[in-house]
């Protein structure tokens, strides 16, 4: 009896205390941090206030600074979009994911930072101010990976449209997609990208940007892309999504602004245009107003963010988290102060782009110690503290010093690079021609271009003819051929063995209909470079216009025999059949034309007319119905309607048909 009442007494004992630890409620688990990376296209570090500008551009963002950490001396991977943003989101360098230029696919087993996120329970978007980054134009094929909304939407530029409509778009409208999206997802922490492009070339900056800086329109991009920052933060602030954020801000690259010859961006590997802006802000505004001088790269970007959100960083990743030099480590000078110091790791840069475009050689760059060397035909030795601008180049008074610096490099390329073999990049017309759209000289891989001559050149010989080109892909873009002429006519002057040159200018020539200088021009085209599929399509087009239907198709044939999936190649195949009464194949074309893209006005349009002309009218009619729904106000799909129905007997169709096609032609008369 006595053990029974002791062995009760235990267990009421046991039972109040567990009533009592059940009573007490655990402290809910933190939601982890919301995570927003903003990249600024094209900025350059000298137009920033908080890296000491005195133009007054960016208030927004110097106000955001002082709430954060600053790092001073931020460089870039590549001067390059895609290849930069790659390295960004993966954060390992360019050697190592091999995303060196437009089209090349991210590969599979590099981490990317939305599968870390997700991981973690984060819901992820993206929302991308240009077609360079939008995946389904396939110029940056898997950079919509892991992203559970990717906002972009480009396409080439259709007649009437202007570029904000089609392969670019304004801050103020990314920002205000990304501000839609976060007024509707779903509970959770977040993950979100917002890409401004602006700052970009050509610099067209909207009112009162584009007054009020007439005569610095870059200036005016770089103040306009700080409004749109600035109304994004506010509006962050005002949905209490700001104090508990991690807020990333950095710039892919700057622009050369004819610095060392360069008029924009690509080619070199200088301070204008590898130097960038980098900002954290911290959860709480940990750390606010802290500047940091010691040299860091966009490669320890993500790994930084990540820590931020508390999240480790996988070892695979080569960048280093940048939060680390805030621990242990005293102000600089005065007590009080707020800029640090830590030991200077070097900073590596890189651009194929000269190599893979040219023929020229790549150039590799390593920041380390007070020096920049730039391992190029003729090597670069810069001291960067005496010589901030990059004038002197010491290397052939510094021998010892370049050999040293060149065996760094090489060591450290060895070991960040990746042993997978490269990706193969295929041909692709399509996006070679919306990449000519944003003033690119596309590229198809890391090596030189089929028909390419490798002569190893250094660029800083060439970079005139980078600028003519560029100059004249820009003036071809606002369908200013005239204009574009005697700069690709220069390029030949100065480099006559360029397939690309010759291309260009054909193309041009023949949107001015001066088919005679055109002709000779792109067949020099096809001859230096037999194996590509845009100088043949052009030469078929301007055969196709001078009446020279057999030798066009032929052309034609042979761009549709490479590139299979191209749609408008199966088009004028098929309208240079028709031409020449080939019927049967001509509506084979077309049908394939839709099969490739369902709403194609013109295959419709013209499918629904060949239909009708070879006897078919009841195949004919539901063509012609879906052209007139794809642009309503063409007249064409109902005067080529009033014909099927006459065709089928019905006169009073063909009569609202015919009448509705003499609106639309008044209509349409200025």
């Amino acid at each position: 009896m006595f053990l029974t009442g002791r062995l009760l007494c235990v267990l009421c004992l046991v039972a109040s205390a567990m009533v009592a630890s059940a009573a007490v409620p655990h402290p809910p688990k933190p939601q982890p941090p919301n995570v927003i990376l903003i990249t600024l296209d094209t900025v350059r570090a000298d137009r920033m206030g908080f890296l000491g500008s005195q133009r007054g551009l960016t208030p927004h963002l110097d106000a955001m600074a002082r709430q954060s950490v600053v790092f001073t001396r931020a460089y870039a991977q590549v001067p390059l979009t895609t290849a930069s943003h790659a390295t960004i989101l993966t954060g390992t360098y360019p050697q190592y994911h091999q995303v060196n230029g437009f089209g090349v696919p991210l590969p599979q087993d590099v981490t990317f930072a939305t599968s870390i996120f997700r991981s973690h329970g984060y819901h992820t978007a993206a929302f991308v101010g240009s077609l360079v980054l939008d995946p389904a134009t396939r110029s940056a094929p898997g950079f919509d990976r892991g992203f559970d909304t990717f906002d972009a939407g480009f396409h080439r530029r259709r007649p009437r449209e202007s570029r904000y409509q089609a392969i670019e778009r304004r801050g103020g409208e990314v920002v205000a997609h990304a501000l839609a999206w976060l007024s509707q997802h779903p509970r959770g922490p977040f993950f979100i990208w917002v890409h401004l492009y602006d700052a970009h070339d050509p610099y067209d900056p909207p009112e009162p940007y584009k007054s009020r800086y007439a005569s610095a329109p870059y200036d005016g991009e770089i103040a306009y892309v700080d409004s749109a920052v600035g109304k994004f933060l506010t509006q962050l602030r005002t949905r209490g999504l700001y104090e508990g954020a991690v807020i990333a801000v950095m710039a892919d690259h700057g622009e050369a602004l004819g610095e060392h010859g360069e008029a924009t961006h690509g080619i070199f590997l200088y301070d204008e245009t590898i130097h960038v802006p980098l900002l954290f802000k911290l959860p709480g505004e940990r750390s606010a107003g802290k500047r940091i001088d010691s040299r860091v790269q966009l490669v320890d970007a993500l790994p930084t963010i990540l820590r931020a959100a508390g999240i480790a960083p996988p070892p695979e990743m080569q960048g280093r988290c940048l939060l680390t030099i805030l621990q242990s480590l005293g102000p600089k000078g005065a007590i009080g102060q707020t800029e640090l110091t830590a030991p200077d790791r070097p900073a590596y840069a890189e651009s194929d782009y000269p190599h893979r475009t040219f023929g020229w050689s790549s150039l590799r760059a390593l920041r380390a110690g007070k020096y920049l060397y730039i391992d190029a035909p003729r090597a670069e030795l810069y001291d960067q503290v005496s010589d901030g601008k990059e004038e002197h180049n010491l290397s052939a008074t510094s021998v010892a010093l370049v050999s040293t610096l060149a065996s760094q490099l090489n060591v450290f390329r060895q070991n960040t690079s990746s042993s997978r073999e490269a990706p193969k990049v295929t041909v692709d017309p399509e996006l070679q021609e919306k990449l000519s759209a944003l003033g690119y000289v596309s590229d198809s891989s890391s090596s030189p271009m089929p028909g390419i001559k490798e002569t190893g050149a250094d660029p800083k010989d060439k970079v005139e003819v980078v600028n003519l080109l560029h100059q004249a892909e820009i003036l071809k873009e606002e369908m200013l051929f005239r204009e574009a002429v005697p700069p690709l006519e220069r390029v030949i002057a100065l480099e006559p063995n360029l397939p690309i040159a010759y291309l260009q200018l054909g193309t041009a020539l023949s949107s001015l209909r001066n088919y005679d200088k055109a002709l000779p021009v792109l067949r020099k085209a096809v001859e230096m470079r037999p194996d590509l599929i845009i100088p043949r399509y052009q030469l078929g087009s301007a055969l196709f216009e001078t009446g020279e239907f057999g030798a066009a198709a032929i052309e034609f044939e042979t761009a549709v025999s490479r590139s299979p999936e191209w749609p408008e190649a199966h088009f004028s195949l098929a309208t240079a059949y028709a031409r020449m009464d080939r019927m049967p194949e001509a509506i084979k074309e077309y049908e394939k034309v839709i099969e490739l893209r369902p709403n194609h006005y013109g295959a419709h349009l013209l499918l629904g007319r060949a239909l009708a002309l070879s006897g078919d009218p009841a195949s004919a009619l539901p063509k012609l119905t879906k052209a007139a729904s794809l642009q309503p106000d063409s007249p064409e799909p109902h005067s080529f309607l009033a014909d099927v129905y006459e065709q089928l007997g019905k006169t009073a169709d063909a009569d609202r048909e015919r009448a509705e096609a003499e609106r639309l032609k008044t209509n349409r008369k200025p």
